[in-house]
């Protein structure tokens, strides 16, 4: 499985719902996504950009020379931070502005 939903991080929001192009990322009877299909999962993170509050991570793993790391987001209006974790907890973080991030 390439992504992770923190139940106790999501809003119920549904961004990732309605973002996942495989329709994979479902509501439990809690409100809270979970993905139905991980085996289905591409990792396009379309789920991991839409969700506001970092509730989503992104495992990288070794065959992406992520050697087991993780990925996550947090929108902050116009900027979006992007925050890499090593497997020795060493964090990252790349932040775009984006309305200037298509500009080229």
């Amino acid at each position: 499985m390439s992504i992770q939903v923190n139940k106790a991080k999501c809003v119920s929001c549904g961004q990732c719902c309605d973002v996942c192009p495989g329709n994979l990322i479902q509501k439990d009877k809690n409100d809270k996504a979970y993905i139905k299909y991980p085996q289905e999962c591409w990792g396009c993170i379309a789920c991991v950009k839409e969700c506001s509050v970092g509730a989503i991570k992104y495992h990288l793993g070794i065959d992406i020379g992520g050697k087991g790391g993780y990925l996550y987001t947090k929108n902050r209006g116009d900027y979006m931070d992007w925050f890499i974790v090593s497997l020795d907890r060493r964090k990252h973080q790349i932040t775009i502005n984006k309305k200037e991030s298509n500009k080229y």
